[in-house]
C-alpha cells in the first residue's frame, strides 16, 4: 500500500580513499514526499542517489525499502542499435506482464474460488497494478512522449541516431512511463526546454510515491519538492527543511543570521574573559593602599583575597578554554565584488553602444545596444533567447574578441570591459589558482582567494589545466570578483555554480560594476530580474 511506502537510511557512512563524503547520514522519506538534494558541488548529491538506488554498497549503515525504485541514468542502458521501441517496450513490460497475470490468475479463481494461494497471489499483484496505474500505462506513456517532445521520433528510429539531448529524454521518458514507487533523479532537468520542464514538474508533482532529485534548476526545485535536505549545511550535518525551495531560501537567511549573532556573542564573551584572565581576575584591591595601622589585617585579608582571585582566574581560564575549543566557527562570507569604480569614471556617460550588430550564422541583427551609466544609477541588462539564438556571440562582439559581420561597437575611452565565458581558458595552464589570483591582485587590495568560496583548498594549488570547465570558470570569476571591470559580461553565471553560491552572485549584482549585461537561461534568475531586457531573435 501506498500509505506503508517508505525509504529510510540509518547511520549511513560512505568515503572516498581522499575525503569522507557521509558519516552516519539518517534520513526518512514516506510516500507523498518529494526531496531535493542541495549543496556544493563534490559534497555528495549524486553518491546519495546511487547509494538509495543500491548502486554503490554503503560501507557502514543501512539503507531499506523503497519498493521498487528507478534510477535515471545518464546513459541508456542499450546498443547503440537498438529501436526506440525496444526502449518503450522494456519501460512497459513489467506493468503489461502483471496485467497478463492478472488475468490468468482471474481465469484459475473461477475455477477455485476459495484456493487461498492464488488469492494471495491475486492481491498481491493487484495491489502492484494499482500503484502504478498499470491500466493507464499507455495513455501515460503517449502523454510522456509528447510531453518531452519525443512524439515525432519514429518507433523504428535506432538509438545512434539521436542526438546526446534526445537520448536523454528519451531515458527519463522510460522511467516515467515505467512509474516505479520511487524515483531517484540526477539532475533530470538537463537537456528540457520550458515546455518540458513545465511537463514534468507537474507530472512529478502528482505522483504517489516517493521521489529523490537533484538539480541546479531553482525555479524545478520550487514547483516540485515538499522537502529540501541540504548536504552542505552552515552549521552541523546534513539537515532537512520542510517546504519548496522558497521556504528553503527564508530558512538558510534565519539560520544565517542566527550564526552571525551567535558567533558575534561568542567573540564578544571571548573578549571579556581574555580580559577576565589577564586583568580583572588579578586585581586584588585596585587603586587602595594598606594603612599603616591596618597591615596585620591587610595581611590577613589579603591572603583570604588571593585565594579568591586564583579561584576567579580558573573559573575564568576553563571558562576560556571550553569557549575557545567549541567556539562556532566565523560565518563564510558571501561573494561581493571589490573596489569603487565609479568615482573614475566622471561625469555621467555612455560606456558602451552597438549598432546593427550582426555575426554571418550566429547572431541575427541587433539594431541598437546602449549600456550608460551615471547620476547613481547603474545599468543592467539581461540577454534571452532559445539555444543557438547568440547569447554567447553577442557577449564576445561587446568584449571585442569577435569581430561582427556588420554593424559597430563603439567602448568609451578608459572602460574596461571583463568577460566571464561558458568555456574558460589560461593562457599558461601550469599555474594554480592561488598564483593567478595573487598575481592579478599583487599592488591592490582584495579579499582572499580563500574568503570567497569558489574552490576547494585541495583545488588552490593545482595546476589551472588539470581543473575541471567549472572550476576554471570560478578561478576566473574570482579574478573579476576582486578586481571588477566597468562593464562585466556574464556567459550563463550561475553554471558549475552551487545553489549558494548561485543566490550570492545574484545578490552582489548589485555591487558588482557600474555596468553588467548577463546572459542566461535560469529560470529562477530570469524571474528574479528587474533590469532591462534584451530578446533576441533566432538566426
Amino acid at each position: 500500500m501506498s500509505s506503508s511506502l517508505s525509504l529510510r537510511v540509518r547511520d549511513l557512512t560512505f568515503s572516498y580513499p581522499d575525503r569522507v563524503v557521509f558519516d552516519g547520514l539518517n534520513l526518512t522519506v514516506g510516500a507523498g514526499r518529494r526531496i531535493g538534494l542541495v549543496g556544493e558541488n563534490g559534497v555528495g548529491k549524486s553518491t546519495l542517489l546511487r547509494l538509495l538506488a543500491r548502486q554503490l554498497p554503503p560501507q557502514a549503515g543501512e539503507i531499506e525499502g523503497g519498493g521498487d525504485i528507478g534510477f535515471l541514468h545518464q546513459e541508456l542502458p542499450f546498443p547503440p542499435t537498438a529501436l526506440i521501441s525496444d526502449v518503450l517496450d522494456d519501460a512497459l513490460r513489467e506493468i503489461r506482464a502483471a496485467l497478463a497475470r492478472l488475468d490468468v490468475l482471474a481465469e484459475r479463481l473461477q475455477d477455485d474460488p476459495d484456493e487461498s494461494a492464488l488469492l494471495d497471489e491475486y492481491g498481491r499483484v493487484l495491489e502492484w497494478a494499482q500503484a502504478h496505474e498499470a491500466w493507464d500505462a499507455d495513455r501515460r506513456a503517449d502523454l510522456v512522449r509528447a510531453g518531452l517532445g519525443l512524439s515525432a521520433l519514429a518507433p523504428s528510429r535506432p538509438l545512434h541516431t539521436l542526438s546526446g539531448g534526445q537520448r536523454c529524454r528519451l531515458a527519463l521518458a522510460a522511467l516515467l512511463i515505467r512509474a516505479p514507487r520511487t524515483l531517484l533523479l540526477d539532475e533530470p532537468t538537463n537537456h528540457l526546454d520550458d515546455d518540458a520542464l513545465t511537463f514534468v514538474e507537474k507530472h512529478l508533482s502528482s505522483v504517489s510515491g516517493i521521489v529523490v532529485l537533484s538539480s541546479h534548476d531553482r525555479v524545478f526545485l520550487d514547483a516540485v519538492c515538499t522537502d529540501i535536505v541540504d548536504l552542505d549545511p552552515a552549521l552541523g550535518g546534513p539537515t532537512r527543511y520542510g517546504g519548496a525551495y522558497s521556504e528553503y531560501l527564508e530558512h538558510k537567511r534565519a539560520e544565517r543570521a542566527r550564526w552571525e549573532q551567535r558567533y558575534a556573542e561568542e567573540q564578544r564573551q571571548l573578549k571579556e574573559l581574555r580580559h577576565a584572565v589577564h586583568v580583572t581576575a588579578r586585581q586584588v584591591s585596585p587603586n587602595r593602599a594598606p594603612r599603616d595601622n591596618a597591615k596585620m589585617a591587610y595581611d590577613y585579608a589579603g591572603g583570604r583575597v588571593q585565594k579568591q582571585v586564583s579561584r576567579r582566574v580558573r573559573a575564568a581560564r576553563l571558562r576560556l578554554s571550553e569557549l575557545e575549543r567549541d567556539q562556532v566557527r566565523r560565518p563564510p562570507r558571501p561573494l561581493r565584488f571589490t573596489g569603487d569604480l565609479d568615482a573614475d569614471l566622471g561625469e555621467p556617460r555612455r560606456l558602451l553602444a552597438a549598432r546593427d550588430v550582426a555575426v554571418a550564422g550566429r547572431l541575427a541583427a541587433v539594431s541598437e545596444l546602449d549600456v550608460h551609466v551615471g547620476d547613481g544609477s547603474t545599468s543592467r541588462l539581461l540577454v534571452t533567447g532559445g539555444n543557438g539564438a547568440g547569447k554567447s556571440t553577442l557577449l564576445s562582439v561587446l568584449a571585442g574578441r569577435l569581430t561582427p559581420t556588420r554593424g559597430t561597437v563603439e567602448r568609451a575611452r578608459g572602460v574596461r570591459v571583463g568577460l566571464l565565458e561558458q568555456d574558460v581558458s589560461f593562457p599558461d595552464p601550469t599555474r594554480t589558482p592561488r598564483q593567478l589570483y595573487d598575481t592579478a591582485n599583487r599592488d591592490r587590495p582584495a579579499p582572499p582567494l580563500t574568503s570567497l568560496g569558489l574552490l576547494a583548498p585541495r583545488e588552490l594549488d593545482r595546476p589551472v589545466g588539470a581543473l575541471s570547465v567549472g572550476q576554471r570558470r570560478r578561478v576566473a570569476l574570482a579574478l573579476l570578483i576582486a578586481h571588477p571591470p566597468h562593464v562585466l559580461l556574464l556567459d550563463e553565471p550561475t553554471n558549475h555554480l552551487s545553489l549558494t553560491l548561485a543566490e550570492e552572485l545574484f545578490e552582489a549584482l548589485d555591487t558588482a560594476a557600474p555596468a553588467v549585461v548577463l546572459a542566461s537561461h535560469d529560470r529562477w534568475l530570469r524571474r528574479r530580474w528587474s533590469g532591462a531586457e534584451l530578446a533576441l531573435r533566432p538566426v
